[in-house]
């Protein structure tokens, strides 16, 4: 059996015509027979029930077209990374990222270099946070990553916005109903937080409110992701700083409350080392500069 017979079946499986089928592979349709019965022969089984009024697959015709269709998406892949590579783009780009912005940023990259570049291939690496991220870059062990500049020597960014950050709170608390709290309205209150091991902009920021406000945070309990420390909030183990970016994320018992200090705590952008001669890393940089217009930063 060949590859270009599994595409025939699979045209005649959507179709359940013979002659259109032919007509959306581009053949004749006596072309056509021919390739399903020779795949039939090589099976030795039969995959459709003709009648002169109608086409319709038997039991083996039906348990073969999810494994025809997957090796015909396998064949349309190998052509475009090989058509990719022919025109020089192709390789892997490691990605750090941690927390909700990561996240959705990372969501749209992956979705419009697989459209664009299939032959650049992201290895993303979730809960790598902006510190530990940027020195990452600066020695090579990833390619990009979320970074919140300042960044070492030798890092270039690519700003994309200003990050506010919000108070999460379980949802009978007695906050929850509030338009808009301080952090001195959180001096006794358990917090969730990250480690601070993982660099992340988050826990500096709420570091630094809670020392204007006056106050040292109790730290409850530390979270690896944003999902489990929104989950411990909801399990009311404590309330959490949270950038504003994570109110797309619905956790049952959480509520998202406004904080007077939020106001663009933090820079979130993309960093990536100066001098790195990856040409998958600069059209993925290209990418980036496309879709997400370089904000001010402040």
């Amino acid at each position: 059996m060949e590859l270009r017979h599994f595409a025939a079946f699979t045209a005649v499986a959507q179709e359940l015509h013979f002659g259109r089928a032919a007509e959306a592979l581009h053949i004749a349709q006596p072309a056509l027979s021919q390739m399903i019965r020779s795949l039939e022969r090589d099976l030795g089984v039969q995959l459709f029930e003709r009648t002169t009024r109608r086409v319709r697959l038997t039991s083996s015709g039906e348990a073969l077209l999810e494994p025809a269709q997957a090796i015909q998406a396998q064949v349309d892949g190998a052509r475009r990374i090989a058509r990719a590579a022919q025109e020089g783009v192709v390789g892997r780009v490691r990605i750090g990222f941690g927390g909700s912005s990561g996240y959705s940023i990372l969501s749209r990259l992956s979705r419009e270099v697989a459209s664009r570049q299939p032959g650049i291939s992201l290895d993303l690496q979730p809960q790598t946070y902006s510190g530990e991220a940027a020195l990452a870059v600066r020695d090579g062990l990833m390619d990009l990553a979320i970074v919140s500049p300042p960044s070492p020597a030798g890092v270039d960014v690519h700003v994309i916005r200003q990050e506010r950050v919000m108070v999460a709170v379980p949802a009978g608390h007695d906050l929850a109903d509030r338009d808009l709290v301080s952090m001195a309205d959180l001096a006794e209150q358990p917090f969730i937080s990250y480690a601070p091991s993982h660099g992340s902009q988050v826990r500096e920021v709420m570091m630094r409110l809670a020392d204007e406000a006056g106050f040292l945070p109790h730290i409850a309990q530390e979270a690896p992701d944003p999902y489990s420390l929104l989950a411990l909030v909801g399990a009311q183990i404590g309330i959490a700083i949270v950038v504003e970016s994570s109110d797309h994320i619905r956790i049952d018992g959480v509520t998202y409350i406004p904080l007077a200090e939020g106001g663009d705590a933090f820079t979130l952008a993309l960093g990536w080392r100066r001098n790195n001669p990856s040409e998958a890393l600069a059209r993925v940089i290209e990418i980036v500069r496309e879709i997400l217009p370089e904000a001010a930063e402040e």
